[in-house]
Order: C-alpha cells, then sequence, then structure tokens
C-alpha cells in the first residue's frame, strides 16, 4: 500500500518536472519512489554507523564535542596548573555519551522516510544537496532529542566533574555569565550530538547526489544518476 501511495506521490510529482529534473522521465514511478527511500536510508544509516561506534565523535575533528564555551578559557589554566586529566575526563565522558546515543536514531530516520509526504517527496528530488538532511531535522529532531537525553544522563553521571560543571555552569547562567544552553552539561551535550549526527548525514547526502555510483541500491544510483 505504501509503495502503491508513493509511487502516485511521485508520479504526481514527476508531472511537475523542472528542467533540472528532466532525466527523470526515463525513471519509472516505482523506481523513483524505492530509489528515493533506498537513498535516504543509506546515507542516514552510514551516518549513525560512523559516529555510534568507539571514537566515532572523539576520533573525527569535525564532531568532537569540545568543552563548552564556558569551560574552555579555563582549560589552558587547568592544563597549566596539572589539571588537565580532568578537562580530558570530561571530553572524552561527553563524546563516549554521544557515541552511545546516536544509534537510537537509525529507526526514527526509517519511520521518516515511511511517513514522507507528496511535498516531502518534491522537496528532496528537487532540492539543494542536503534537502533529504532537512526533511530529517524536521521530523525526527525533537523525537532524537527524547531519546538522547537520558543516554547522556546516564554517561555523564558517572563522573562527578559533570555534575560540578552544572553546578557552578547554572549559578552563572543566573547572572548571564554562561549562556542558557551551556548551563547544564546534558543538555550540552545532546544537542553537540545532534548536530554533529546532521552533520553526517548531511555528508553522506552530499556523496551520494555527487556521485551516484556510491549509493547503495541499482535503483537508488539509476534515480540520483538521472538527476544530475
Amino acid at each position: 500500500m505504501l509503495a502503491r501511495l508513493m509511487g502516485f506521490s511521485l508520479a504526481l510529482l514527476l508531472g511537475w518536472t523542472m528542467p533540472a529534473l528532466a532525466g527523470l522521465d526515463a525513471v519509472t514511478n516505482q523506481e523513483a519512489a524505492s530509489g528515493l527511500k533506498s537513498a535516504l536510508e543509506q546515507g542516514s544509516s552510514a551516518a549513525v554507523d560512523l559516529l555510534g561506534k568507539t571514537d566515532g565523535f572523539l576520533g573525527n575533528k569535525a564532531v568532537k564535542i569540545p568543552l563548552p564555551g564556558s569551560l574552555k578559557k579555563y582549560e589552558k589554566l587547568m592544563r597549566g596548573v596539572g589539571m588537565g586529566k580532568y578537562a580530558d575526563e570530561l571530553i572524552l565522558t561527553m563524546n563516549r555519551a554521544a557515541e552511545a546515543a546516536v544509534p537510537e536514531a537509525k529507526k526514527l530516520f526509517v519511520d521518516a522516510i515511511k511517513k514522507m509526504s507528496l511535498k516531502d517527496a518534491k522537496g528532496i528530488l528537487a532540492g539543494g544537496q542536503t534537502s533529504g538532511t532537512d526533511y530529517f531535522k524536521r521530523t525526527t529532531s525533537g523525537q532524537l532529542r527524547e531519546k538522547f537525553l537520558p543516554i547522556v544522563k546516564s554517561a555523564t553521571a558517572k563522573v562527578q566533574l559533570a555534575e560540578t560543571y552544572n553546578e557552578y555552569a547554572q549559578k552563572g547562567a543566573q547572572f548571564g555569565l554562561v549562556s542558557k544552553e551551556n548551563a547544564n552539561l546534558d543538555d550540552y551535550v545532546t544537542q553537540k550530538a545532534l548536530d554533529g549526527l546532521f552533520y553526517m548525514v548531511a555528508e553522506e547526502e552530499k556523496k551520494i547526489r555527487q556521485n551516484p555510483l556510491q549509493a547503495g541500491s541499482d535503483i537508488a544510483k539509476k534515480v540520483f544518476g538521472a538527476l544530475k
């Protein structure tokens, strides 16, 4: 039933085709529906797999979670007086927490693909290099935050320094010394985990659009190849 609905929706979409989508004339409606879903699932799954493992965040400079800005200015001082291990411990814990939380995203991404509307499909196929990622942001951010936060809390609770940070940061926020988004370590790590995840999803999507041969399935290669 879902395939029929997607096929009907994309039949209308292809009827509104723009010059940039002219190549899709050689692709059947069923192929377009299957290819689009396959490519989105492949790209999002690859991003989750890259991040949701040991050093997925910590070993990737593009998404590694640093100390919050409110602590960053004290990091050099801490290291200068032999307290660098505390900063390192906090950085390690934050990144490990993000790595543990990210796998929760895979199912939510699949569900979002299944619920895709005609308007969403049109926007993704005719949109920019990260239009699929933008769709995921709109449809999953709230749920991802709810899934990530308890996992992050569990990880940071093991480090006493995290509790100390939260205590001082929340006091600082009352006087405007610490930004609200940095006033709680768990909220900070959760947001950084989301930012890193969507960054990697966008990178995977751009790879598929720029080089359709990297798409996992033959049908995805055909559909995104027709868009070039």
